[in-house]
């Protein structure tokens, strides 16, 4: 595969394309949300998780179900409970009779062992639960018994959680947030959009979905995504970026007053990477400040700890990311 910088027009169109018809299968099925898509659809050609986050009834479920019909993996839900234990997600070794009388251990693989994998609700499991998907998370494996199993490729977590309600949930630790590449709120819908909601979902039929790319498909395109070119200086911008998360080296106000912890190396891996997947979305072959800021909420507002000033004061994470890219110039001589 060529430079992109020498375009490869035909894996280019690919790219874009294939990102249409995935797109195309899902307007079948959610109403609006185009940006929520998007960034979906991002997370996907990053090859990083993605949590989505809004009150119940928006279709959080119904969108990564949906994309689990529009491509061609092998897909597992996993509804997370209190009761659930680690074994439930990874899987555990079962005593078997084999041949001749003899027993022996035979792994049974659990519902991680999928190419997409659709956490559902992820912030009602106990912590011990949800620290079963780290290894799988990051390492893409899983180890029980001494032994390690990977897991298959492509492999997506894609998560969903409820902001709003408190009782009988588990905030995710930071590590775990941090394994997420991008993290997504879901908006409440317009009116017209609430309308549209109800004549699809209120008659008989349903949409029916077709699988229109597969995972050799998407491994490809991230691989094109990859090759996308970083200028220097927005690379730069870039590194500014995540170093002004952190309040004693930040010319945000708002970060000074409402940040405990900033961002890590990965909140600058997501918005590189995320940046080289909306420059092809938007048919360029090089990363631009703006998509550095359009992908900057969805890549850094799950990496930012608020102090207690911040959350007494009702300050958001968006709203300090906001602060921030208005603080941070664009240019290393100190231009917007």
């Amino acid at each position: 595969m060529g430079n992109l910088n020498a375009v490869d027009a035909p894996e280019i169109d690919a790219f874009r394309n294939t990102a249409a018809a995935i797109r195309a299968e899902l307007a079948k099925a959610i109403v609006g949300q185009e940006e929520v898509v998007r960034h979906v659809l991002v997370g996907l050609v990053s090859n990083g998780h993605t949590l989505l986050e809004g009150v119940p009834g928006l279709g959080k479920t119904l969108l990564i179900r949906s994309l689990g019909q529009a491509l061609v993996l092998r897909f597992s839900r996993i509804q997370f409970t209190p009761d659930l234990m680690p074994a439930d997600i990874t899987g555990t070794e079962i005593m078997e009779e084999r041949d001749g009388g003899r027993r022996g251990f035979r792994f049974q693989h659990g519902p991680i062992f999928a190419n997409l994998v659709l956490a559902d609700e992820i912030n009602r499991a106990t912590p011990k639960t949800q620290s079963a998907l780290l290894e799988a998370m990051q390492e893409r494996q899983v180890t029980v018994a001494n032994t390690t199993y990977p897991l298959p490729a492509p492999f997506f977590v894609l998560a969903t959680q409820n902001p709003i309600e408190q009782e009988g949930t588990y905030p995710l630790p930071e590590a775990q947030l941090d394994r997420f590449l991008f993290k997504v709120n879901v908006p409440f819908p317009s009116a017209a959009e609430v309308s549209e909601i109800l004549n699809r979902t209120t008659g008989e039929a349903e949409p029916a979905l077709s699988p229109v790319a597969s995972g050799e498909t998407l491994i490809a395109m991230q691989r094109v995504a990859r090759q996308v070119p970083v200028p220097h200086a927005v690379a730069g911008y870039v590194a500014r970026l995540v170093v002004a998360t952190h309040p004693d080296q930040s010319a945000s106000r708002l970060v000074n007053a409402a940040i405990r912890y900033g961002a890590s190396p990965r909140g600058g891996q997501a918005l590189v990477l995320g940046a080289k997947a909306l420059a092809l979305f938007d048919g360029r072959y090089n990363v631009s400040y703006d998509d550095v800021a359009a992908i900057a909420p969805a890549a850094l507002r799950h990496r930012l700890l608020l102090n207690f000033e911040g959350q007494a004061q009702g300050v958001s994470a968006d709203d300090v990311v906001a602060d921030l890219l208005a603080a941070v110039p664009r240019e290393p001589d100190g231009r917007a």
